[in-house]
C-alpha cells in the first residue's frame, strides 16, 4: 500500500508528488511480473546447471494457476447478489446488469488471487453510461492517507501510447482524484510529470472512481506461501524425469569379450541397435547397462510435497478421492472448511470494494436525474460456487413440506429460478 501525509496535498498534485508515487508502485512490479509468469508457466524452476549432453528436461507444473483459479471462482464465480428495497436500489442493479459487474467482478477476484490486489476503474461510456473494467494492477495503483482512516487520495493508471505501426511513441498516465480525471502526456517515461496535464475533465462519480481489492492485509496471492513447494515439487519432478530420458541412453558394459567390426562394416554399436542380439564367446562373458538407481523414497517425497503445496495454500485437490461423488453435503463441507475459510478473509476486504463502487455508481446516476439510493440499505450476497446435491435438497424439502411456506422450499431447488417456483406454488 503506497501512504502519503494528507499535507502534501495542500500544494495540489506536484509532478515531484506523483513521479514519487510512480517510483514506488514500480519497485513492487517485478514480483507480480514474477507471479505472472508462473501463472502462464513461463517461469523454469531453480535447478543446479547439468552436465553437458546429459537431459535438462525442466517439469513446470501449473499449481499457481491451479490454486488462483479455485480460489478466485470459489468467490465469485456465482454472481454476487445487491439485496434491498430503498429508493434507486432497482436502477443500481440495472446499471450493474448494463455494465456486467459479474465478469468484472471474476476478473478482480483472479487478480487479487494471482497479485494480492485488483484494480478496477469505473467510468462513463459514450452514451453517459456508468461502466467499470478491470485494470492491470502492474500499472495501476491507489494512494492513501497514512492515517489510520486509511482514505484513498488519488489514484494513477498508466501505459505506453503507440503508432499505428505498434511502435512505442510515449507514455500516458491517468491520475483521478475525487473530482476529476487528468491525463499526462510525454515522450519519456522519466519526463512524464514534468509538466501540467495536458487534460483535465470531471467524472461527477464523487468519490475516487479508481478501487483497489485487496486479498488480504498484507496484499500477497494466494499460491505466495508455497511458492518454495512449488519449486521443490518442479525440481523433483525435473529430476525423475531427466533419469528416465538418461536411462534410455545408458551405457553398456561388456566384459570377458571384444566386440569388433563385422563383416558388412557394421560398428559393435550399429550391430546392436539393428540386430537387438549380441554374441558372447563363453559363459565367463557378459553384458550390462550402467544406470543410477531410483531412489525409493521419491515417490514419498513428491506425494509429501504436493500433499503441504494444498495444505498450506488451503486449495483443496479435487482430483483426490476423498472429493468421490458418494460423499454427504455435510461430508464435503468438512474438507472444504479450509478453503471456506481463506474465502470468508477475501470475502472481507471484497466486500469493502464493493461499497466503494457502490457509492460511486449511486452517486453518478443521482447526478443524472436518478434516485440516490443509499448503499448502506443494500446486501451484498456471494453465493459459493459449489456442486449442489439435487437428491439431498430434494428429500430436505419433501421433509419441511407443511412446515416451511411453499416459496421458501421451492427457492431452496437448485433447477427452479424465482419465477418459476412462484409459479409452482400451490394455491
Amino acid at each position: 500500500m503506497i501512504t502519503r501525509d494528507r499535507a502534501v496535498l495542500r500544494s495540489g498534485l506536484t509532478g515531484k508528488l506523483l513521479q514519487g508515487c510512480l517510483n514506488e508502485h514500480l519497485r513492487a512490479t517485478e514480483k507480480m511480473s514474477a507471479l505472472r509468469d508462473r501463472y502462464l508457466l513461463r517461469d523454469p524452476s531453480p535447478r543446479k546447471p547439468r552436465a553437458e549432453g546429459l537431459p535438462d528436461n525442466v517439469a513446470r507444473h501449473g499449481f499457481v494457476r491451479y490454486i488462483v483459479t479455485i480460489a478466485s471462482s470459489y468467490l465469485a464465480g456465482a454472481a454476487v447478489s445487491y439485496q434491498g428495497d430503498c429508493p434507486g436500489a432497482e436502477e443500481l442493479r440495472a446499471a450493474y446488469r448494463a455494465a456486467n459487474v459479474a465478469g468484472v467482478d471474476l476478473e478482480l477476484a483472479r487478480q487479487a488471487s494471482l497479485y494480492g490486489k485488483g484494480v478496477e476503474v469505473i467510468y462513463a461510456d459514450r452514451r453517459a453510461q456508468p461502466r467499470s473494467a478491470a485494470l492491470d494492477p502492474r500499472s495501476a495503483f491507489v494512494v492513501y492517507a497514512d492515517d489510520v482512516t486509511c482514505d484513498p487520495l488519488f489514484g494513477m493508471h498508466f501505459h505506453p501510447v503507440t503508432d499505428e505501426g505498434g511502435a512505442p511513441r510515449g507514455y500516458e498516465a491517468e491520475v483521478y482524484t475525487a473530482q476529476d480525471r487528468l491525463i499526462y502526456r510525454a515522450a519519456d517515461f522519466s519526463h512524464l510529470f514534468q509538466g501540467g496535464p495536458a487534460e483535465r475533465t470531471p467524472h461527477y462519480f464523487g468519490r475516487l472512481p479508481l478501487i483497489e481489492y485487496w486479498n488480504n492485509e498484507e496484499e500477497q496471492g494466494d499460491a505466495d506461501a508455497v511458492l518454495s513447494l512449488i519449486d521443490a515439487y518442479d525440481v523433483l519432478e525435473s529430476s525423475r524425469v531427466n533419469d528416465q530420458e538418461q536411462l534410455s541412453d545408458a551405457l553398456l558394459i561388456v566384459y570377458g569379450a571384444r566386440l569388433e567390426t563385422d563383416e558388412q562394416g557394421r560398428t559393435p554399436a550399429q550391430q546392436l541397435r539393428q540386430d537387438k542380439l549380441l554374441y558372447l564367446p563363453d559363459r565367463e562373458a557378459g553384458a550390462q547397462y550402467l544406470v543410477k538407481q531410483s531412489s525409493p523414497g521419491a515417490e514419498e517425497v513428491r506425494a509429501a510435497l504436493e500433499r503441504d503445496i494444498h495444505k498450506f495454500s488451503m486449495i483443496p485437490d479435487l482430483s483426490d478421492r476423498q472429493f468421490a461423488g458418494n460423499a454427504s453435503g455435510v461430508a464435503m463441507k468438512y474438507k472444504l472448511l479450509g478453503l471456506e475459510q481463506l474465502t470468508r478473509l477475501k470475502e472481507r476486504w471484497f466486500r469493502e470494494a464493493l461499497r466503494e463502487r457502490l457509492r460511486c455508481y449511486a452517486h453518478f446516476l443521482a447526478v443524472k436525474g436518478g434516485r440516490m439510493a443509499d448503499e448502506r440499505n443494500i446486501r451484498i450476497l456471494f453465493t459459493r460456487a459449489l456442486p449442489e446435491s439435487a437428491l439431498e435438497t430434494a428429500q430436505m424439502v419433501k421433509t419441511l413440506e407443511g412446515m416451511v411456506p411453499d416459496s421458501v422450499l421451492l427457492s431452496q431447488l437448485p433447477f427452479l429460478d424465482g419465477e418459476a417456483a412462484e409459479t409452482n406454488q400451490k394455491p
